[in-house]
């Protein structure tokens, strides 16, 4: 099958296992407008696929995703119309990857950022790699974490643990991340494709129809859970993406990155 995506997202294919690749490594595989669109839209392609059983979603390079690009969400600052597309497209991510039929194995090789970091819970298991970490900055650059973290990482670990996290932005190390049920389990890094490699071949043999329909009933109670708080996120989120705080946070940020 072809798949219609920009070079920033490539699917491999091999027998029945299809490894999408979040490729922007010189960038950590930061999401631009680009990236940002075939997330939204690989899903339905990858469910069109009538060949593929099993997905695994990993990172070229050293990072997983760093998240946001930096220059993408600043021309949102001056751009309404960019803004609210990416917010709908937001919205769109979460719920294809709710309704995503095939099971996704989340393969997380470095930092996963923001939307990185959502993503990639948002899978149905996550391996991570020792050397990997999650976060979610939103609150630190002004904004509401609203693409997941805060609608969706409450369902997965207690409360005031997430609340920490979320409120401060620091990272969650591999093992933390694991503890608070963010992840799976952790692999060794030169060992983490191969593991996703191996768990994708024993989900592939697994009995099909009722392999999904495991997963479309696991994933009701995600979706009737997410439905009021995400909405909520995402028009907090554009709210605060109009404010000055925003602003002067972003400025900062793409100062100090313009130094190093």
């Amino acid at each position: 099958m072809q798949y219609d995506l920009p070079a920033a997202l490539t699917v491999e294919c091999d027998g029945p296992i299809r490894t999408v690749v979040l490729n922007r490594p010189a960038e950590s595989n930061a999401v631009d407008a680009p990236l940002h669109w075939a997330l939204a839209n690989v899903w339905r392609q990858l469910a069109a696929d009538r060949e593929a059983r099993v997905v695994i979603l990993t990172g070229a390079g050293r990072a997983f995703s760093a998240g946001g690009d930096l220059d993408w969400i600043t021309s949102f600052l001056d751009d309404p119309a960019a803004r609210d597309e990416s917010i709908r497209e937001g919205a769109q991510i979460v719920e294809e990857l709710l309704r995503f039929p095939l099971p996704v194995i989340a393969a997380v090789n470095g930092a996963a950022v923001g939307l990185g970091a959502s993503v990639a819970v948002l899978c149905d298991v996550v391996l991570i790699s020792e050397r990997a970490h999650l976060a979610d900055p939103h609150v630190a650059v002004g904004l509401v974490a609203g693409d997941g973290g805060a609608a969706f990482w409450p369902l997965l670990t207690p409360i005031l643990r997430s609340r920490e996290y979320l409120f401060t932005g620091d990272r969650i190390d591999a093992a933390t991340a694991v503890q608070l049920g963010l992840a799976t389990r952790v692999v060794p890094p030169e060992q983490l494709l191969a593991e996703a490699r191996l768990l994708a071949e024993r989900l592939a043999a697994q009995p099909m129809e009722a392999l999904r329909s495991t997963k479309r009933v696991v994933n009701m109670y995600l979706s009737e859970a997410l439905g009021g708080p995400l909405q909520a996120g995402f028009a907090a989120e554009v709210v605060t993406m109009q404010s000055a705080e925003h602003r002067d946070r972003l400025s900062a940020l793409r100062q100090k990155a313009a130094r190093r």
